[in-house]
C-alpha cells in the first residue's frame, strides 16, 4: 500500500455530496511505516478539513501498520474473530555466508563510508550493524506507540499492548484497541437510518495491473519479464506477512 496509489481514492471519498462520513474498510497485515502513516495523515487532514467522522472498519486483520491505517478513525469496529494489533516493528532477511563458502564464490565489497556495508547479508553478521538496526527500530516504535496513545487515549488497557502482540476482535474490544465489535452495513445503518446510501470507493486498477502490478501501457518485451518477477516476489512478501497471522 502507497500514499500514491490510495489518495484518488481518498480523495474521492471525501468529495461526495452531502457525505455524513467516511467509513474506512481495513484488511491489512502491515507495510511501510512511511506509506502507513503518509495514507494516515491525508484522512485525518481531508476529515478535518471536511468535519467528518472517520468510521474504521477491520475485516480480516488491521496489524502493524494496517492498526497504525485503523488509528485514523474517530471509532474503529471490527469482527470478533478479525485479527487486531501487532504495534511493533520487524526487519527479516536471509545470511548467505555459508552458501557462498559452498558453492566456491568470493564476495567483493568496495565502499567509501566505512558502515556503508552495514547488513549486507553475504558477510557475517557484525554486532554494530544490529545495534544501529534496532536503534533505528526503536525510533519507529516508539512514533507508533505515541501515536496509538495519542489517537486511542484512555480507552487503551493492560500491559502488552506495545509488545508487537496480536489479539482477536473480542479481545481487542477489551484492551481499547477497538471501540465495538460490527460490521460496516449493519453500524451504518443503526447509527443513519435504514435508508443510508453507501457509495463504495475504491483504488481504480486495470486487470493487469490488478494481476502483476503492471499498467496497461505497452512495455519492450524484456520489461515484461523484469515486472513479472518483481510482481511475484511482491506476491511472495505480501504471502509471508499474511501467513504471520495464520491466514
Amino acid at each position: 500500500m502507497s500514499i500514491q496509489r490510495l489518495a484518488p481514492a481518498i480523495q474521492r471519498a471525501f468529495s461526495a455530496k452531502g457525505l455524513k462520513a467516511v467509513a474506512l474498510s481495513v484488511n491489512s497485515p502491515g507495510g511501510s511505516p512511511v506509506q502507513s502513516a503518509l495514507i494516515y495523515r491525508r484522512i485525518r487532514d481531508l476529515a478535518n478539513e471536511k468535519n467528518v467522522p472517520v468510521l474504521v472498519f477491520v475485516e480480516d486483520v488491521a496489524a502493524s501498520g494496517g492498526y497504525w491505517l485503523a488509528c485514523a478513525g474517530d471509532e474503529i469496529y471490527a469482527d470478533a474473530n478479525s485479527i487486531v494489533g501487532s504495534i511493533g516493528v520487524v526487519s527479516g532477511g536471509f545470511g548467505f555466508v555459508e552458501a557462498l563458502q559452498k558453492l566456491g564464490i568470493e564476495r567483493r565489497v568496495y565502499t567509501a563510508g566505512e558502515r556503508k556495508g552495514m547488513l549486507d547479508p553475504f558477510r557475517p553478521e557484525n554486532e554494530d550493524d544490529i545495534a544501529h538496526l534496532k536503534t533505528i527500530q526503536k525510533d519507529m516504535h516508539d512514533s507508533f506507540i505515541d501515536l496509538v496513545k495519542r489517537r486511542r487515549g484512555k480507552k487503551l488497557k493492560g500491559e502488552s499492548l506495545f509488545t508487537g502482540e496480536f489479539w482477536t476482535g473480542r479481545k481487542a474490544l477489551e484492551l481499547g484497541l477497538v471501540d465495538a465489535l460490527g460490521d460496516l452495513r449493519t453500524v451504518c445503518r443503526d447509527r443513519f437510518g435504514e435508508k443510508v446510501r453507501l457509495v463504495p470507493v475504491g483504488e481504480r486498477r486495470g486487470w493487469l495491473k490488478r494481476r502483476f502490478g503492471l499498467s496497461g501501457e505497452r512495455a519492450p518485451a524484456e520489461s515484461w519479464g523484469l515486472a513479472f518477477g518483481a510482481g511475484l516476489l511482491a506476491a511472495v512478501e505480501e504471502r509471508a506477512l499474511w501467513s504471520r497471522f495464520g491466514l
